[in-house]
């Protein structure tokens, strides 16, 4: 993926192919891929996680999906393999490349803030639900306001999806902000109840 990404975008920065092999090479990506071949009907699983919906959970996916590249190359080499991870992710990077901010929400809105002077982001997750099937919440502070909300099966999931609606609400506030005939926004104060954060 390194080696496609460079060859085909030789006049990015290395941040921003570093950014797009992020997006690609990722646990949820490799989930994506698996669930769109079927991979989750074959997988063999205990009890406990053919109850809880371990088929499709994302980190069970993923890495079946790297399993069977690395059977795939092991049986076949490194150009059948090259081969299979071509057809499987060509179509995710060509997404990827036209996504601007949205291939890392937390950097962009973390860029976004420095840029406006409203200093580092700060997550607010909440938890609820039973160890084996928990749900987690997230806003963002940034600058004395709260931002943002994401919901996912995992922290960094939740996180991600808040960072996205933070950046939104950010940049329109802040865009109208510079806009001498619009009413200021207030980005300053609480923007809502914080969660209460959890380990």
């Amino acid at each position: 993926m390194t080696e496609t990404l460079y060859l085909a975008h030789p006049d990015l920065s290395e941040g921003r192919l570093a950014k797009l092999r992020a997006a690609v090479v990722n646990a949820r990506a490799l989930a994506e891929v698996g669930r769109g071949i079927g991979l989750g009907d074959h997988i063999k699983l205990g009890r406990g996680e053919e109850a809880t919906g371990g088929r499709n959970k994302a980190s069970i996916v993923s890495d079946t999906v790297e399993a069977v590249i690395g059977a795939v190359h092991l049986s076949g080499g490194i150009e059948t393999s090259a081969t299979v991870v071509h057809r499987l992710f060509d179509p995710l990077i060509e997404a990827a490349s036209a996504l601007g901010a949205g291939l890392d929400w937390k950097t962009s809105l973390q860029e976004l803030a420095a840029e406006r002077g409203l200093g580092v982001p700060e997550y607010v997750i909440a938890a609820e639900g039973p160890d084996h099937l928990k749900t987690f919440t997230a806003q963002v502070r940034v600058g004395g306001g709260l931002y943002g909300n994401g919901v996912g099966r995992s922290k960094k999931e939740a996180e991600q999806a808040a960072a996205e609606t933070a950046y939104g609400e950010i940049a329109a506030a802040t865009a109208a902000a510079a806009d001498p005939s619009a009413p200021l926004p207030d980005i300053s104060g609480d923007a809502g109840s914080p969660a209460a954060p959890t380990e």
